[in-house]
């Protein structure tokens, strides 16, 4: 969202390049790379850019090349020391010193958006940093205290996205649920989907990202009630052994939460739950990962990802614990962890077997619907595939960003695969 609101301001003055298209065709006169610096992975990933645009920018394919985002921001120095084939680096908020640098002077708010998604779907950021105090977790280092984006901000933002075309918002933060609390004195989430969903255009909104701890219960209500919440929630719970929740300094422990996925199975009916589990963190002996293997069987969970601990610099696990769990007793336990959640996916897919769902139309590849029902998110869930093959001389651009009818005829451990309820044709469609 951010590098969307920067290439907004840029559109002003300098062409976009579409970003799909390899440096020795596009010839960019500048590179920008908006870094992440979470995790070892997201690590990885921004140097391995940073290195194929500096490799490009030797071989005569680029101008200049420009870093940005959480990795320039936490590593600054280093990166200047390592990489000088570098133009420029830029921290996590230093938008308006990259435009001033690239002499695009610009006028009005930071509301414009330059879509990098499908014109359909877009991302709202309604807040950044964080104010929890997780052992393993360096975004508060990075962003620094939770900022929320005004409401009045967030709803032109919006507005202006759905005259873009934009049917479906996903609210994404660092700590949904934490949304209002530094700008009103109270947890303001539920009243911001209120507004959200006035918006002509918007009908469907998506909230992932939400913590678990003091979880507003109005939000709730709005997902049960509200026809254009979708009864999805991404909440990542990270364990459920209560030893290693304290030791992730989590304020939570397993009861409270079991509470919490009880009360949103029984509020929010046909509710899909997606979360995320760190394997491996300190603490986390046999007896305490088993206590995850029964919390997710327990729980079943719609979606699950996972991932094994590594340690993060800075942090307070960083200071206070040692990271001896060997890295082959992480990958065994992530492995049987995610055996555990492939089965459960495949139960829970084929219940919705015969069942007709409103899903959206994300793509269509080589004459198959990829879509999505209120169950996935892009880019982390599965989909729901038709196969329109036998129906000749189908349009498939004119159907992207639409809502259809589907019913559900098979299913995999993260794909289903179904057909137009009710048939195909244009005159219906």
């Amino acid at each position: 969202m951010d590098s969307e609101h920067l290439l907004s301001k840029l559109a002003e003055d300098v062409e976009i390049i579409p970003e799909e298209l390899p440096y020795e065709e596009s010839r960019p006169d500048t590179v920008i790379i908006n870094t992440c610096g979470f995790i070892g992975d997201a690590k990885k990933e921004s140097i391995d850019e940073i290195l194929l645009a500096v490799s490009a920018k030797q071989a005569g394919y680029v101008g200049r090349v420009v870093v940005c985002g959480c990795l320039s921001e936490r590593y600054k120095e280093d990166l200047k020391e390592s990489l000088p084939e570098v133009d420029a680096f830029f921290g996590s908020f230093q938008w308006k010193e990259i435009l001033n640098w690239m002499r695009v002077h610009s006028k009005g708010d930071w509301t414009g958006r330059h879509l990098t998604t499908p014109s359909h779907y877009a991302y709202l950021k309604i807040a950044d940093g964080c104010n929890r105090k997780c052992s393993y977790c360096a975004i508060p280092l990075i962003k620094g205290p939770f900022k929320s984006v005004p409401m009045a901000t967030l709803v032109k933002e919006a507005k202006a996205l759905a005259i873009k075309g934009v049917r479906e918002l996903i609210l994404i933060a660092q700590d949904t649920t934490f949304y209002g609390m530094d700008l009103y004195g109270k947890k303001m989430l539920a009243p911001l989907i209120q507004k959200l969903s006035r918006i002509d255009g918007i009908e469907w909104i998506r909230i992932h990202y939400s913590y678990p701890t003091g979880f507003p219960k109005d939000v709730l209500k709005e997902m049960a009630e509200n026809p254009k919440v979708c009864k999805y929630l991404d909440i990542p719970l990270q364990h459920s052994s209560t030893k290693v929740l304290k030791m992730m300094r989590r304020g939570v422990d397993r009861e409270r939460q079991q509470s919490l996925l009880d009360d949103l199975r029984s509020r929010v009916p046909g509710i899909a739950l997606r979360t995320t589990m760190i394997v491996g963190h300190p603490g986390e002996g046999e007896a305490e990962f088993n206590n995850l293997l029964e919390f997710v069987k327990h729980n079943r969970f719609e979606m699950m990802g996972a991932f094994t601990y590594s340690e993060e610099e800075g942090t307070y696990d960083a200071k206070t614990f040692k990271d001896e769990i060997p890295q082959s007793v992480k990958k065994r336990r992530y492995a049987r962890l995610m055996k555990l959640q492939s089965r459960i996916s495949l139960e829970n897919n084929l219940k919705r077997v015969g069942g007709v769902e409103k899903v959206i139309i994300d793509d269509v590849k080589d004459g198959f619907l990829i879509c999505r029902s209120q169950k996935e998110s892009p880019e982390v869930d599965g989909s729901v595939i038709v196969d329109m093959n036998s129906f000749p001389g189908f349009d498939s651009q004119r159907y992207i960003g639409k809502f259809a009818a589907v019913r559900i005829v098979s299913a995999t451990e993260y794909d289903l695969t179904g057909v137009l309820a009710g048939g195909y044709t244009e005159k219906k469609q």
